[in-house]
């Protein structure tokens, strides 16, 4: 028999399981990762029930505030982090989102020796700004204008000063327009409202015309936005009867770029990235705006720079587009 102890063999390190409440941590985290990326992709599909659907739509883009709150669970969770799942709404995001934020500037083609800019805003006809927002508007030094919710007292602010820099213009109901270009072939559009929101005209630009049309739609609220869709499923069917190559649609739309009543119409017209990048919101213009209802889209034209300016006293912030001709 030896004298000598024994020594004692080490046992076999063990992997200390994760505790119940960090396995409980770990399931909220994946659970809550899968169910944001789907809601991020699939936010269209969402019911419209009580006005749900809406609201889903026109945050979307904001769901990815909920990403760093799934990135700071899983680090409490520590043993058995769940960082697969977290990755999965960070890519949907990025699928989704990633190319409309990219600045313009970055691939916007060089300015062509004829060019054109369109301002455009919705004045909120009872901040009584409206003259305010039309100098603002000139000061850009558009050759188009484009002026949604006008009421009888904002329309003569507003031409009180737009018609001093414009030989053209045409207005019906809430919208005007006008231009340092001819305006031909211009009428009213009510959109199936039953009373005028939106107008249609063509300019004619020393390049030929361009099919311009002014829309102020309907208002969409939780709940009560059917007037809102009924327009913008007319103006989607009416343009592919245009017969112009190139076409704009701008003004206040009422509806995120998000917002599936909206998606007949941007299969047909492009909306540009914003010149400086990320989403270009203009909705409340104070004290931070968090959708972008107002848009300019086009067809058969080059975008060499979209961006929003403040305007006046709007609520809307205004948005100035220049393109080649």
């Amino acid at each position: 028999m030896s004298l000598l102890a024994e020594t004692p063999r080490a046992s076999p390190s063990r992997k200390r399981r994760p505790s119940g409440g960090r396995r409980a941590l770990n399931a909220v985290v994946v659970a809550s990762s899968l169910l944001l990326a789907a809601l991020i992709v699939l936010h269209n599909w969402v019911p419209d029930v009580g006005g749900l659907g809406l609201l889903v739509d026109s945050a979307a883009p904001w769901l990815g505030v909920f990403i760093p709150l799934l990135i700071v669970l899983a680090a409490f969770a520590r043993r058995g982090r769940p960082w697969a799942a977290v990755i999965v709404p960070i890519a949907a995001w990025g699928l989704v989102f990633g190319a409309t934020i990219i600045p313009l500037k970055w691939t916007a083609p060089s300015a062509s020796a004829n060019t054109l800019t369109v301002a455009s805003q919705n004045v909120e006809a009872s901040s009584g700004t409206g003259a305010a927002s039309a100098a603002d508007l000139v000061a850009t030094g558009a050759q188009v204008v484009a002026i949604q919710e006008m009421d009888a007292n904002s329309s003569a602010q507003v031409s009180s000063v737009l018609d001093a820099s414009y030989e053209y213009s045409y207005q019906v109901g809430t919208v005007g327009l006008w231009s340092s270009y001819p305006i031909l072939n211009a009428q009213p559009w009510d959109l199936g409202l039953g009373w005028q929101r939106a107008l249609a005209a063509d300019l004619e630009t020393p390049d030929g015309l361009v099919s311009i049309y002014v829309i102020h739609a309907a208002s969409a609220r939780i709940g009560d936005h059917a007037d809102r869709d009924e327009m913008l499923k007319n103006l989607a069917d009416v343009l592919p009867n245009d017969e112009n190559d190139r076409v704009i649609a701008v003004g206040d739309f009422n509806a995120a770029s998000t917002d599936r009543a909206f998606k007949p119409i941007l299969s047909q017209l492009n909306e540009p990235n914003q010149s400086d990048g990320l989403f270009g919101f203009t909705w409340p213009a104070t004290p931070f705006p968090l959708a972008r209802l107002d848009h300019f889209l086009q067809r058969g034209l080059d975008v060499t720079s979209n961006t929003v300016i403040p305007a006046g006293g709007s609520d809307h912030l205004a948005i100035v587009a220049t393109v080649n001709l």
